[in-house]
C-alpha cells in the first residue's frame, strides 16, 4: 500500500512527494489508518523507524480539515512533547515539511534560549505546538500559553523522559489537557512507569509495535575493540584517520568526556564537533549542522544531546564508551544502517565495561564480532579502583610533578 491508498489528503500527498517519500515505513502503514480513525495509540518504536511522520501526517490531515470552519485566531490544537531540543526543533520542521500546502502553522518552544522570540510567535497565533516539558511548564506558569483548546496530544520518547526526570512535568501539563483528546504516546521501550503512565491517558489504544531489538541491527556491521580505558584516545585517532569513514557519530558516557575527545580529535587535525546539554543551544545548532553539511565529519555527542538527532546517511557510530543499559547501545547504533541501509557500529570496551557488553549481547541476541589485531590490546584484566591506580608519569626524563619542576625554576632564577 502506498501513501496514495491510505486516504491521505492532496496537499499532504504533494508535501510527501517534494520531500522524496515513495512509500510508507512499517509503522507508518500501521498507524496512519488508525490515528485518522481518530484512535488512541501506543506506538513502541525505535529511532530510524519513521515514527514522526506517522503521527504527523494524521494530525496535519485533522486539523486542515478542520481548517475551513475556523473564524477566530490560531488557538494550540495540537500538542507534542520532546524530550531534548533537538528532537523539538526536528519534529518541528517535520510538521513545517508535510504540511507545507496546507496553511498552517507550527513553531517549536524549548530551553536554553531566549523565551521572547518564542511567546511573539505564540502570541500571532498556533496550530502545532512541539515543546519540552521544562520550557512549556514556564510559559505556562507565566501564563504565555494556554492548552485548553488542544484535541491532539503526542508523547513522544517517553521511556527518554523518564530517564531525564521529565515525568513530573509531563504530568504537570496532561493535567490541565482537555479529557476530550486524541492521544498517542510512543515509546522506544517500556518500563513499568511508562506502562502504567498509557493506561492512565490512553482511551482503547491501538498497538503498534515495529522493527524489534533483533532485526533493528541485523543490517549493521558490529565490532568491538578490546581497548584499555588510557589508549581510547589513540585507537579513536588511529581509526578516524581512515577515510572510509565518512562520517562518524561518538558517544561519551560524560560531558566532560565529550570535551575532551573533542580537544584530542581537533589536535590531531581530525574535524570534530561536540554537543551535550551544558552547550548552548546554538552551539549545539552549529556542531550539528557543521556535521550535516560536511564541515566537520566528526561529531562526539552524550546521549541526552543525541536523542532524536536525525542524520541521513551516518557511515558509522563509534560507542567511545559502552552504556550501562544495554536498549541505549541499540538506540546508538540505529542512527546508521536506516531505511534498510547498511551501517557500522564500532565499540570500545576496557575491562570495567565487560558487563556491559555481555548485557548488549544478551539483548541483541548476537555476539559482537571481536577485532584482535590492533595497535591497542587490552593489558589491564582486574579492576583498579581510582583511588589506587598509580600516578601518572609524563615520560622516563621528567617524573617530578610540573609544580616541582616550576619550583626549582624559580629557586633557580633567584639564585
Amino acid at each position: 500500500m502506498g501513501f496514495k491508498e491510505m486516504n491521505i489528503i492532496t496537499p499532504i500527498l504533494r508535501a510527501l512527494e517534494y520531500e522524496g517519500y515513495e512509500s510508507p515505513s512499517p509503522i507508518q502503514l500501521e498507524a496512519i489508518p488508525q490515528l485518522l480513525d481518530g484512535k488512541d495509540l501506543l506506538g513502541c518504536a525505535q529511532t530510524g523507524t519513521g515514527k514522526t511522520a506517522a503521527f504527523a501526517i494524521p494530525i496535519i490531515q485533522a486539523l486542515y480539515n478542520r481548517s475551513a470552519n475556523r473564524v477566530a485566531k490560531r488557538t494550540i490544537q495540537a500538542l507534542v512533547l520532546t524530550p531534548t531540543r533537538e528532537l523539538a526543533s526536528q519534529v518541528a520542521q517535520s510538521f513545517q515539511a508535510y504540511g507545507r500546502y496546507t496553511g498552517l502553522k507550527t513553531i517549536a518552544i524549548f530551553g536554553g534560549v531566549n523565551q521572547n522570540p518564542q511567546v511573539a510567535e505564540l502570541r500571532s497565533g498556533v496550530d502545532i505546538l512541539v515543546a519540552t516539558p521544562g520550557r512549556l511548564c514556564d510559559l505556562i506558569g507565566q501564563k504565555l500559553c494556554n492548552l485548553s483548546n488542544v484535541s491532539m496530544f503526542v508523547l513522544d520518547e517517553a521511556d527518554r523522559m523518564l530517564d531525564m526526570g521529565f515525568i513530573h512535568d509531563v504530568k504537570k501539563v496532561i493535567a490541565l489537557l482537555p479529557k476530550e483528546r486524541q492521544t498517542l504516546l510512543f515509546s522506544a521501550t517500556m518500563p513499568k512507569e511508562i506502562a502504567s503512565l498509557a493506561t492512565s491517558i490512553l482511551r482503547n489504544p491501538v498497538t503498534v509495535t515495529v522493527t524489534p531489538v533483533s532485526s533493528a541491527v541485523d543490517v549493521i556491521n558490529q565490532s568491538v575493540y578490546f581497548v584499555d580505558k588510557g589508549n581510547k584516545p589513540r585507537l579513536l585517532t588511529d581509526l578516524l584517520k581512515n577515510n572510509n569513514i565518512v562520517s562518524a557519530l561518538v558517544f561519551s558516557r560524560t560531558k566532560h568526556g565529550a570535551d575532551r575527545i573533542g580537544r584530542i580529535l581537533n589536535k590531531a587535525n581530525i574535524a570534530a564537533g561536540v554537543i551535550h546539554g551544558n552547550k548552548s543551544q546554538g552551539a549545539r545548532q552549529t556542531a550539528l549542522s557543521d556535521f550535516k553539511t560536511g564541515k566537520t565529519r566528526v561529531l562526539i555527542a552524550t546521549d541526552i544531546a543525541a536523542r532524536g538527532i536525525d542524520i541521513d546517511h551516518l557511515s558509522h557510530v563509534i560507542n567511545y564508551d559502552l552504556p550501562n543499559e544495554p536498549e541505549t547501545y541499540v538506540h546508538r547504533i540505529g542512527r546508521t544502517g536506516r531505511a534498510g541501509l547498511s551501517g557500522v557500529a564500532i565499540a570500545f570496551c576496557n575491562f570495567d565495561e565487560k558487563a556491559y557488553l555481555r548485557d548488549i549481547q544478551k539483548l541483541i541476541g548476537k555476539n559482537i564480532a571481536i577485532v584482535e589485531d590492533h595497535q591497542y590490546p587490552m593489558q589491564i584484566f582486574e579492576h583498579i579502583p581510582p583511588q589506587t591506580r598509580p600516578r601518572r608519569i609524563r615520560d622516563e626524563h621528567s617524573q617530578k610533578s610540573p609544580q616541582t619542576q616550576n619550583n626549582k625554576r624559580r629557586a633557580h632564577r633567584k639564585g
